[in-house]
């Protein structure tokens, strides 16, 4: 494999839509047992906000030397003004539409001693004006990009995604897709499609065999009209189905410490190397090791070029 080509990436130009969230760390030392009842007491010494979700792609790109816009919703809160600023300072470029009838998508995490004792989740469905927005902000920008990345992170932004797609694939421009759920037919049309292995479990049903999984994979993609589909396997690595047959790679031999957000930079690295012509394969190798190296790392993260240029290849 050729080195990592982030001079051109630099020119690459990702439009990234989906549910964008902030991800909240609280960590903190355990010392004792509450009297109050059978828990731990969490002494809280640091705390940190994080990009999540389709935000946490997003910041991926720019980290990867790519060009990036972010199209999602926010709430008029705390939280919501956490997200801005952390993307204004990721590089960033944010079509970030407000929907003062909901809370931002919050994921706040204790941690003792790096570990996660406790996570909290709050989050809402946004309304339809927020999502005549989105849709309005997708079709300016839309243009301008060289790929278009679809995180679905089941919170409510990517509720008209067919009319997205079709969008794009008119304009000729590649959909890269983070399903969720177990109804596929809803992304017909997009050019990749990337589920783990438990949400091709849940598309699909189980394989007992390679042979039953390529079987099942390739029905999939030609019942959806993909390009290619793209199984995340974690410690078995990534497969890819195209019409060239089926194409795996073995995980990288790293440490690992978190996977959270590793789906996540695997998606912006994708998008990277496929928006400056690289072939599926070598895309999904630089991928790979990307996702080796994000799960090594504790929470949701980053992965730059630097450190990618650093892999040996």
């Amino acid at each position: 494999m050729s080195s990592f080509p982030a001079e051109t990436i630099a020119r690459s130009r990702v439009l990234v839509v989906g549910d964008v969230m902030l991800d909240r760390y609280w960590f903190g030392e355990v010392e004792r047992i509450s009297p109050e009842a059978p828990v731990p007491v969490v002494r809280v010494a640091r705390r940190e906000d994080r990009l999540g979700g389709a935000a946490n792609v997003a910041r991926n790109v720019a980290a990867l030397g790519g060009y990036v816009t972010l199209i999602g919703v926010l709430g008029e809160d705390e939280a919501g003004a956490s997200v801005r600023k952390l993307a204004r300072e990721a590089g960033i470029e944010g079509e970030l539409i407000v929907d003062p009838t909901l809370h931002t998508t919050l994921k706040m995490r204790v941690l003792g001693r790096q570990q996660q004792l406790l996570r909290v989740d709050f989050e809402q469905h946004p309304e339809t004006a927020a999502l005549d927005s989105i849709d309005a902000a997708f079709a300016r920008h839309l243009p301008n990009h060289d790929v278009v990345v679809l995180s679905d992170y089941a919170k409510g932004v990517l509720t008209r995604v067919e009319p997205l797609l079709a969008q794009a694939r008119a304009a000729g421009i590649p959909v890269l897709v983070d399903p969720k759920g177990d109804d596929y037919s809803r992304y017909r049309g997009a050019t990749l499609v990337t589920p783990n292995r438990s949400e091709m479990q849940q598309a699909v049903g189980r394989w007992s065999s390679e042979s039953e999984l390529t079987g099942r994979a390739q029905q999939l993609r030609a019942e959806l009209d993909l390009e290619a589909l793209l199984v995340t396997r974690s410690e078995q690595g990534m497969t890819l189905f195209t019409d060239a047959g089926r194409d795996h790679i073995d995980a990288q031999a790293h440490e690992v410490f978190d996977v959270s957000g590793a789906g996540d930079t695997v998606l912006a690295t994708l998008a990277v190397t496929r928006a400056v012509g690289l072939p599926w394969a070598e895309a999904m190798a630089w991928a790979n090791k990307a996702g080796g190296i994000a799960v090594g790392k504790l929470g949701t993260s980053v992965v730059t070029a630097a450190e990618l240029a650093g892999e040996t290849a």
